[in-house]
């Protein structure tokens, strides 16, 4: 589509995801900044600040109160001294990344780029450095597509625990430090009265409340920095942790952040090469709102095929360091991969960083046995697209939010995608017997050759429909093996 897009539902309901994204299907994502400073895991910045959390009970044995040490603080502690962002886009090129996507901001309203809209950023304070900007020139040199993610528009809620106080102990009733810094911890006091009254204060850091639509000076300061993110690094996907912010499905907002945002960064896409190519992906699955973008799925998955491509974003551990937190095996995501990616999805997968950068030696890890699966695996992966089903087999992967159990594949289970006349048939838990059976094949579906990935051609028979494949003894990968079913 070469017109521009208009800030409207109706406008915006006519994009079309571009065949780069449905292309690339695996991509990795660098969820890091201040909050990765303690190395206690996601929300840092809100729990320190809600007495009796184990974020709160750390802050305080580690750093001090927080109405004397607080998260400003530690945002001086970041320091990204070993950030080496070359090195690591060759190790995720290598694992098989084909986009990058970097955090612009979290929640914290800490921006990770030379901002003139928000001056508690990543070159004032901490490292030193325009993060963001080091990502993109990494992600030029292997021509991966680069995104950013923006976590902010949550953060006028989020920070609402700052403006509190010890409800007992020694510090009882003295203010937390968000109480002296109206900016960087927003001016969010009423919020912070509410959330206490309602006797919400230990959950839901909900967006657009009812108490909260007329807010439009946060919801101004939102617009005016994604339009900074958007007009500095024109990336090719922009993430909102979030449904459109700011937006009713009803469509009767007289101001209308959200759908103004999303077609800036389109218009700006078809300025720059003559049609769209930028992906918007955000968290509403009202079908009436999310085809203004792309469906993103925080940490879950689809149960078939949808017929608009989605994406899963995940990690291989917890969202922030954490010095608890037990990884994924790479058979696991692989596993997870490829089940998405039947049901014409794409994977985004956070590579957790240390303070300091660099990553661990589990991470780099996971990212050579990647590397070494892709080498087999790649050409069912990159440009395929859904077959007629999903799959075969009776396993499930577990749909309930926010859970990622490994799942207990069986012989009987096999995960399809398809380029051309190729159907390819992972094999989703090897056949002690070394003999494949797939059962969905319709009787015009004609097999003319059958190639094991990483082997070469092999055995086949097929009568009635039934494909039966005998396997080496030997397979190509200890992880998930493919066949390239030829068809006539």
């Amino acid at each position: 589509m070469s017109n521009n897009f208009e800030a409207t539902f109706e406008s915006l309901r006519e994009y079309r995801c571009p065949d780069w994204f449905r292309d690339v299907k695996f991509g990795i994502w660098s969820h890091w900044g201040p909050q990765s400073v303690p190395m206690a895991g996601d929300w840092y910045a809100r729990n320190m600040y809600i007495q009796g959390t184990d974020q709160y009970n750390y802050h305080v044995r580690h750093y001090g109160h927080p109405s004397k040490f607080g998260y400003l603080d530690i945002c001086k502690l970041w320091k990204a001294e070993k950030f080496d962002p070359e090195h690591l886009m060759e190790l995720y090129y290598k694992a098989g990344a084909r986009y990058f996507v970097a955090q612009a901001t979290h929640h914290d309203n800490f921006f990770n780029y030379d901002s003139k809209v928000n001056p508690y950023n990543s070159v004032n304070i901490g490292p030193g450095k325009d993060i963001c900007a080091l990502w993109q020139s990494a992600a030029r040199k292997y021509n991966m597509r680069f995104g950013l993610t923006e976590h902010l528009a949550a953060s006028f809620n989020w920070w609402y625990t700052s403006k509190g106080a010890d409800t007992y102990g020694p510090y009882k009733g003295v203010p937390y430090d968000g109480c002296n810094n109206t900016q960087f911890y927003h001016n969010n006091s009423d919020v912070t009265k509410y959330m206490y009254e309602s006797g919400r204060i230990h959950k839901n850091y909900g967006i657009t409340p009812e108490w909260m639509t007329d807010n439009t000076d946060f919801q101004k300061y939102w617009e005016s920095s994604v339009d900074e993110m958007i007009e500095k690094f024109q990336p090719d996907l922009l993430y909102s942790d979030s449904s459109l912010p700011f937006e009713r499905s009803d469509e009767h907002s007289d101001y209308a952040p959200g759908l103004r945002i999303v077609s800036n960064l389109y218009n700006t896409s078809i300025a720059a090469h003559g049609k769209n190519e930028a992906v918007y992906t955000q968290k509403n699955r009202n079908p009436e709102v999310y085809r203004v973008g792309v469906l993103d799925i925080e940490k879950s998955q689809l149960p078939g095929i949808m017929e608009h491509p989605w994406q899963t974003d995940t990690c291989i551990g917890n969202w922030f360091a954490d010095a608890r937190q037990t990884y994924k095996r790479p058979d696991q995501i692989i596993e997870m991969l490829v089940d998405i990616i039947s049901k014409n999805g794409t994977m985004l997968l956070n590579v957790i960083q240390k303070p300091d950068g660099s990553i661990e030696e589990e991470a780099e890890y996971i990212l050579k046995e990647l590397a070494k699966w892709f080498e087999i695996c790649s050409e069912a992966v990159y440009e395929t697209r859904p077959f007629r089903i999903f799959g075969e087999g009776d396993t499930r992967v577990t749909i309930d939010g926010f859970t990622e159990n490994k799942t207990n594949w069986n012989s009987s289970d096999f995960r399809f995608v398809q380029k051309e006349k190729t159907l390819y048939a992972y094999i989703m838990s090897a056949p002690e017997n070394r003999c494949a059976v797939i059962k969905s094949l319709l009787p015009d579906e004609h097999v003319k050759a059958v190639r094991l990935l990483g082997h070469g051609f092999v055995e086949y028979s097929q009568e009635f429909g039934v494909l039966i494949v005998k396997l080496p003894e030997h397979l190509p990968t200890e992880y998930t093996n493919c066949l390239a079913i030829e068809l006539e």
